[in-house]
């Protein structure tokens, strides 16, 4: 029997999906983007152009649930590594947009570089734990134009191999996005099926669809782009000030977007995303550590299985800003939870202080406790061959199984968690080895893998074309 979290009723869901769907038909949403807008509207949502308010009917939030696609693979360029949505399997996805960097030589606290980015993106593509990609950190020493775009997306698929999933910034980045996408995975019909990269879109809470990123994403409709949509609203600032009306508004900016997003391209393959977090009541910030965070990601998992969708879920929240005992215990304490409502994809590794500090050391931390947390999910296996009767009556009273084939068997298959962080030796040896820590221990083994692992190298005729995209970029020309 596995182990499984519920702190949602079947009722308690009842009740979430009616008290959204009036809040769509009386309320409405801010829909800021003019084209999505006139989207909605031929769709049959009613449309007040002057407040940008658009309000959903019911039958076009059932129309939308109706018309995604709810299984299907997410791609990667590495053999092997498609991801099967809604197949009953969990994976990690790195955390994002961090703008600082705990630096692993010096300890100190820096603006995050490009190289920064580059080391967190190999080191992301050699842990096979994670299996999804985001942009961890900002490159503070690049500007934020296409030339810089273009170098940032081609070193991404130089440097990981596994599925990506990230956004455009603006609508001027969409035909460079799709003439890279093409260069490395071919053909408009093979990324369509295959399904390599996905998109984020973030509807601003309360109840608003932002222009920006948009309009980034319906510049790429027709091609088939899975979509995640992830609210982050803080409950007691923008979103109500108790759990379950939280979850009620979470619910609400992921359906009005679902609606958009089906209208735009019917049948779009479609990703429950919400991120619904807490507002520390002594300061009005993000309280990053909170325990209810938990409790309504598995909440968000529940909705997103409740609709028949895949589920992306929030872990490894921590305020504090180095990997220390309150960083442990705050980002343990959220991802089980989480991992309990076992959702399809679970986000959240390397960064610190509210997600803004890059620390590889807690990357291989974080993916540790991810790999306990789903031998917990495992639970325990009760199969024929699991019982051992026979084993015991053998043994008998005041016998040992040490040396058993049963045993020898259960330790290498999977009824033990064998750690690949951390120390599990007698005080002596510990002491002999010089007292060493998990930070030290995690530290050198980032150093190991930096210096040793060698992602998937594209093709010379892929990478000669990459460099001619880039080329073009900087001279400012555009098919």
């Amino acid at each position: 029997m596995k182990t499984h979290l519920q702190v949602l009723s079947q009722n308690e869901k009842d009740q979430v999906h009616e008290r959204s769907l009036g809040i769509l038909s009386r309320t409405g949403v801010r829909v800021d983007t003019a084209k999505g807008r006139r989207i909605l509207k031929e769709a049959g949502a009613q449309v007040d152009e002057n407040t940008r308010i658009v309000r959903f009917p019911n039958h076009l939030v059932e129309d939308a649930l109706r018309l995604a696609t709810k299984s299907f693979s997410l791609g990667a360029r590495r053999p092997g590594w498609d991801l099967q949505m809604n197949q009953g399997d969990c994976t990690l996805l790195l955390s994002g947009e961090g703008t600082r960097t705990l630096d692993l030589k010096t300890g100190v606290h820096r603006d995050s570089t490009f190289n920064d980015w580059l080391k967190a993106t190999r080191l992301a593509d050699a842990l096979d734990d994670i299996s999804i990609y985001w942009r961890i950190v900002q490159a503070t020493d690049r500007d934020n134009n296409i030339p810089h775009y273009i170098e940032y997306i081609t070193n991404l698929f130089r440097n990981f191999s596994k599925h990506v999933q990230d956004p455009i910034y603006s609508k001027e980045e969409a035909p460079w996005f799709l003439e890279v996408l093409q260069t490395v995975f071919g053909s408009k019909e093979n990324i369509r099926e295959k399904h390599p990269v996905s998109f984020v879109l973030c509807p601003q809470s309360p109840l608003t669809i932002d222009e920006h990123y948009t309009d980034a994403y319906l510049e790429l409709l027709g091609w088939d782009i899975p979509v995640a949509v992830m609210p982050m609203p803080l409950m007691g600032a923008t979103a109500p000030a108790t759990q379950i009306a939280t979850v009620v508004l979470a619910n609400c900016e992921v359906l009005a977007t679902l609606c958009l997003v089906q209208a735009a391209e019917p049948g779009a393959p479609f990703i429950y995303a919400p991120v619904p977090a807490l507002m520390d009541p002594r300061s009005g910030m993000l309280k990053s550590g909170a325990i209810e965070r938990a409790a309504m990601s598995a909440a968000a998992t529940e909705m997103a299985r409740y609709y028949g969708f895949p589920a992306e879920t929030s872990g490894f929240s921590t305020g504090q800003f180095t990997p220390n005992m309150q960083a442990a215990s705050e980002s343990a304490l959220n991802t089980l939870p989480a991992m309990l409502s076992w959702p399809d994809i679970l986000v959240g590794v390397g960064l610190l202080g509210s997600s803004m500090i890059l620390c590889l050391e807690q990357m291989l931390i974080d993916t540790e406790v991810f790999r306990m947390c789903k031998q917990a999910h495992r639970g325990i296996v009760t199969g024929k061959d699991k019982w051992l009767d026979d084993v015991i009556d053998r043994v008998g009273p005041g016998g040992h199984f040490l040396d058993l084939a049963s045993t020898a068997r259960a330790v290498r298959g999977d009824e033990w968690y064998i750690g690949q962080l951390g120390r599990n030796t007698s005080f002596e040896e510990w002491e002999a080895a010089g007292k060493p820590g998990l930070l030290e221990e995690a530290r050198e083994k980032v150093e190991q893998i930096l210096s040793s692992h060698r992602p998937l190298p594209l093709d010379e005729e892929i990478e000669r074309e990459l460099n001619r995209i880039l080329k073009k970029a900087q001279d400012g020309v555009l098919k």
